[in-house]
């Protein structure tokens, strides 16, 4: 079963400071199946995680940072929970069900496959990992180790997507030949290291926070937040926020492996991410659905298209009769009447989430599957990487995604990478997983 079938209403009551769930006819809060969470990173984009995972109903039993006074507030908000500043020491805990990983891309492969491996559920930020060979590997993992997953774009449990979907999947605007996604973002640089060398913040561990990448000194310009600009930590603009906003296209033209790749951008560099970029994926015929192409434009970047409507952020579809663009709270008709477009369609209706945390909480107490688990995310952020890839490899190439082959050696050799000891010994049984399950 997955939500999409699923058809009761749930009504949830969240706040940052309670972790009361409110459903029609049930209560969960203090039940004998309440789900117990280790939270990895709680502070930023880990403290809404923190909030919103506990409003689902899950008992945070654990809480994890390697930066102790960033850690302060949600020790405070959840004085009961036993606190680390490795996730490791948690893996062997007989009192934790699962993950909750709101760390740099860096550390979500290894806080994700130690987990998976040590039998627990995973829930993981955006994107999925930090290369195409480890979102394939957490892919395969969930499905070997029979883990509930879900990855944090939350965006996808929202009901202006669904709506979306129904349009495309029904024909209103006929076969889709092409889709264009746009980010106003920009997280890159221009690839110089500071040359400062500050001392370390006390109550940071920061061995534990450069984890299996390759140590350099520390630095303000690389953590808490502006890691998301380095290769060695984050994705770029792309990895960030592709995740988001190329999910609407993936998910309702039924996309999976592209059979090509090619980005352009500001000149590439090997520390930091692109200032400005374009990525195109080609992908063949699949079903009912024709080929099509899908771009991705950042940093000030759009599609030069006659019609779109003036949004920072956008996708459009562009099909046989006429577009439809959307944002994550609105879509639009372009070029065609919006009752005309819908007149005698077949829609085949997708349910209302009952929330993205609560998808996942239910996973795991057997009702429902996660629509962004790792079959799903995993395959979408395989896709966001290999235009990173494409990007920094400064050549298009070919790409068998049921092979785990490009065609271009500039481009295997950013497929994956290298771990920092004693990472590397510690993650080297998942490296042979690269082949679909």
């Amino acid at each position: 079963m997955t939500w999409q079938l699923n058809r009761r209403s749930f009504v949830i009551s969240s706040a940052a400071s309670t972790a009361a769930l409110t459903v029609p006819g049930v209560s969960w809060a203090g039940a004998s199946s309440q789900v117990r969470v280790a939270v990895i990173g709680v502070a930023g984009r880990g403290a809404s995680n923190l909030a919103g995972i506990a409003a689902a109903g899950a008992k945070v039993a654990y809480l994890c940072d390697v930066d102790e006074p960033r850690a302060a507030a949600a020790r405070k908000q959840f004085p009961d929970a036993k606190f680390t500043k490795d996730f490791r020491t948690i893996l062997d805990s007989k009192d934790v069900d699962a993950f909750v990983i709101s760390t740099p891309d860096h550390t979500h492969f290894p806080a994700a496959a130690l987990a998976m491996d040590a039998g627990m559920h995973v829930y993981c930020e955006k994107p999925l990992a930090h290369t195409v060979a480890e979102s394939r590997i957490l892919n395969n993992l969930a499905r070997s180790k029979k883990r509930v997953t879900q990855m944090g774009t939350q965006v996808h449990s929202e009901n202006n997507y669904r709506r979306v979907v129904e349009l495309i999947r029904a024909g209103a605007i006929g076969q889709v030949k092409e889709a264009h996604v746009w980010c106003a973002k920009s997280w890159g640089g221009d690839g110089k290291r500071p040359t400062d060398t500050p001392s370390i913040p006390e109550g940071l561990d920061y061995d534990l926070w450069v984890g299996p990448a390759a140590m350099r000194p520390y630095n303000k310009a690389h953590l808490p937040f502006e890691w998301r600009r380095w290769w060695d930590f984050g994705t770029g603009t792309l990895g960030d926020m592709g995740c988001h906003y190329l999910d609407l296209a993936f998910w309702a033209l039924n996309l999976d492996h592209p059979i090509h790749v090619s980005a352009t951008g500001s000149p590439v560099n090997d520390e930091m991410a692109a200032k400005e970029l374009t990525a195109t994926w080609k992908f063949d015929k699949r079903g009912n659905r024709n080929p099509v192409d899908l771009t991705w434009y950042d940093g000030g970047r759009k599609p030069d298209i006659k019609g779109i409507l003036p949004w920072g952020d956008g996708v459009l579809f562009v099909g046989e009769k006429g577009m439809l663009q959307s944002n994550y709270g609105q879509h639009a008709f372009i070029g065609l009447n919006a009752e005309d477009a819908k007149k005698g369609l077949k829609i085949d209706p997708i349910a209302a989430s009952p929330g993205h945390y609560v998808e996942f909480i239910k996973g795991i107490q057997g009702e429902g599957k996660p629509m962004c688990s790792f079959d799903y995310s995993g395959l979408l952020s395989e896709m966001v990487i290999l235009g990173v890839v494409a990007y920094r490899a400064g050549v298009p190439f070919n790409w068998n995604g049921k092979a785990f082959l490009a065609d271009q050696p500039k481009a295997t050799a950013l497929l994956t990478k290298k771990y920092r000891a004693p990472w590397d010994k510690e993650l080297a049984k998942f490296m042979n997983m690269t082949q679909l399950i």
